[in-house]
């Protein structure tokens, strides 16, 4: 590109059904920091976005603790919605990738408060630059993707 360049990250944007379930998800079972949260009704948006029938997005954003990584969650009322839920091999599909401690520990804690995960427990990686991590995958109250990772431990010197 000549005139114009990606210069940085802003934030990752998550669609959900219930913005409060997903708080609820985020903050208190993943805990996420929460930042602010707005019901959106300007115009550009629905432009940005090209749902016209839509009158009201409600927002939150929060930030993945001890980073500058943020995430927005936004809750479509009044447009014909549909579950963007599917399986990690379908296109279009997305997820975020969280690095955690006590992965086997974390993983127990959430799977007695409900969250489903696709794997029955935290995989070893045997290859790769991710030699040694523990990897699962869950999702959140709408299906989406959350990757958590256990990196193996720096090596001490």
């Amino acid at each position: 590109m000549k005139s114009g360049s990606v210069i940085g990250f802003y934030h990752a944007g998550i669609t959900v059904k219930n913005l409060e379930r997903s708080l609820d998800f985020y903050c208190h079972l993943l805990g996420f920091e929460f930042l602010s949260r707005q019901d959106v009704t300007d115009e550009y948006i629905f432009q940005i976005v090209s749902i016209q029938e839509a009158k009201l997005v409600k927002v939150a954003f929060v930030q993945i603790p001890g980073s500058d990584a943020v995430v927005e969650l936004l809750e479509y009322t009044d447009a014909d919605r549909r579950s963007g839920s599917s399986r990690p091999c379908d296109y279009g599909t997305g997820h975020i990738c969280l690095y955690v401690k006590n992965l086997d520990e974390l993983y127990k804690e959430l799977l007695a408060k409900g969250v489903s995960f696709r794997s029955k427990a935290p995989v070893q990686v045997t290859s790769g630059r991710n030699k040694g991590a523990k990897i699962i995958y869950c999702l959140d109250p709408d299906g989406y993707i959350v990757e958590l990772v256990e990196p193996l431990p720096a090596a001490k010197e």
